[in-house]
């Protein structure tokens, strides 16, 4: 019983923490984006504007 608890919360923390993942990916601002969204990333606009930052700007 215990191995779908685990899926769900490494489910949950990967998608916590997408915004930082995708800015991982040679964003300029990646720290940044990373620190804002650990902190302000628990509400739903701090996650979502985290995400359209990470979306945007990159330097492909």
């Amino acid at each position: 019983m215990e191995l779908p608890l685990i899926f769900v919360f490494i489910s949950a923390l990967l998608l916590y923490f997408l915004p930082a993942l995708i800015a991982n990916r040679k964003h300029p601002q990646a720290t940044a984006i990373t620190v804002v969204n650990l902190f302000v990333g628990w509400t739903l606009i701090g996650w979502v504007v985290c995400l359209i930052w990470a979306l945007t700007g990159r330097n492909n």
